[in-house]
């Protein structure tokens, strides 16, 4: 043991000196457009709560609703004693908003991600001898890439293709047009993290017709932000109900709690419920987060406002803050990536910010690659008018002082 923790304080030693992970702020009250901090009022620039649900009066008495209705914890997995009927009804839900046949929940999108690859590619599935393939973005979440390490070596490939580059995906697919491939799977996100940026589902969905492989996309950055009615990146790219399988999170615009879920064809579903071992043996997700998840979709399908509201936020955030000089990678998602080259700079500009009644997160190496640190600023349907306007005073402040622009 002592060799152990011997180690482990040398690579925590090292990981400090990266500075990424030090500086987690608590926050003193609920996540919200302005939250309180030290004492002070910040506005948010930081937080995944993109539709401002996440502290929304509608979805905290869902949730209170729950506990009264159906108590706080089912204290048991799905197969067992832990499925409620309010589980199948918010499946259901989810079914309906994405434009699929069916839904399994998770207790979070992570799971959700390894019980895909993991359940698929390590199961014959009638073979004795097989090999499948997986094209995967360079950038794709961790969780995608956590899952697919899940899959067997001697059963599974694991290819790359660059950065949202179609023309790169195809080249690979034809190289391996011939190779006696069991499955096929192409493997993105929707909307990816770090850059803001948008996978090219459409073309993506005439690649993996073309080529005989599954579609797969991530979709927790988009779902409820992006498409003109929140249904996420298909539905922006015009290809809504046409995704093999859709995986996705309650724990971002949906309410911002937690769980995660798989959605697609319902045979896989069906499938998933016997083979995917993050479902059978974690337990269900409680009631408060049922409906509360449900109260959010509600509110998305009933009150289109929400979302118009987040997108003429996010475009008059990426105007202003151009406007001012700094340099943001282009879009139109309310990821803004604020780009400022050093990590010093960024972890500077973070706490400077903070000073001021902004809170935003400074992201480098080894998270972003070296020489490519930023702040990362997500906007909010919950911000009003006048918060942009406060943070975006603090840019100016902070950036003319620091020198940036």
């Amino acid at each position: 043991m002592a060799n152990v923790l011997e180690l482990v304080s040398k690579e925590l030693k090292q990981l400090e000196e990266t500075k990424m992970f030090k500086y987690e702020v608590p926050l003193q009250g609920p996540q919200d457009g302005v939250v309180r901090v030290n004492g002070k009022k910040a506005v948010m620039l930081a937080s995944n709560n993109y539709v401002g649900l996440s502290n929304h009066p509608v979805v905290r008495k869902a949730a209170i609703d729950g506990i009264k209705k159906y108590g706080y914890g089912v204290a048991s997995v799905r197969f067992i004693c832990g499925t409620q009927d309010i589980h199948f009804k918010l499946e259901k839900k989810i079914s309906k908003f994405l434009g699929t046949e069916d839904t399994i929940l998770f207790s979070s999108c992570w799971a959700a991600n390894e019980a895909f690859f993991a359940s698929l590619t390590n199961e014959k599935l009638g073979f004795e001898t097989y090999k499948d393939v997986i094209y995967s973005d360079r950038l794709n979440h961790a969780s995608i890439i956590d899952g697919q390490r899940l899959c067997k070596p001697e059963t599974t490939d694991r290819k790359i293709y660059k950065h949202n580059d179609v023309d790169d995906l195809v080249r690979q697919l034809e190289e391996d047009k011939n190779a006696d491939y069991r499955l096929r799977i192409i493997a993105t996100d929707g909307v990816f993290s770090m850059e803001g940026d948008l996978a090219h589902l459409d073309k993506l969905v005439e690649v993996a017709r073309q080529y005989g492989a599954i579609l797969f996309v991530d979709d927790s950055h988009a779902v409820g932000v992006v498409g003109k009615t929140g249904r996420g990146t298909a539905e922006a790219k015009g290809v809504h109900g046409q995704i093999d399988v859709l995986t996705g999170t309650l724990g971002k615009a949906i309410g911002g709690a937690a769980g995660g879920y798989i959605s697609g064809k319902k045979e896989l579903i069906a499938y998933m419920r016997q083979k995917a071992r993050t479902y059978i043996f974690s337990n269900s997700l409680p009631a408060p987060i049922v409906f509360g998840a449900t109260a959010a979709f509600d509110l998305l399908m009933k009150d289109k406002t929400i979302v118009k509201k987040l997108h003429k936020n996010t475009a008059y955030f990426r105007k202003e803050i151009v406007k001012l000089g700094y340099t943001i990678l282009e879009g139109e998602h309310p990821i803004v990536p604020i780009m400022l080259g050093e990590a010093s700079v960024a972890q500077d500009m973070s706490r400077e910010l903070l000073k001021e009644g902004v809170y935003v997160k400074g992201l480098w190496f080894p998270v972003v690659p070296r020489g490519e640190a930023r702040l990362r600023a997500q906007i909010s349907a919950a911000l009003t008018k006048k918060n942009i306007d406060s943070a975006l005073d603090a840019f100016e402040k902070v950036g003319k002082e620091m020198k940036v622009i």
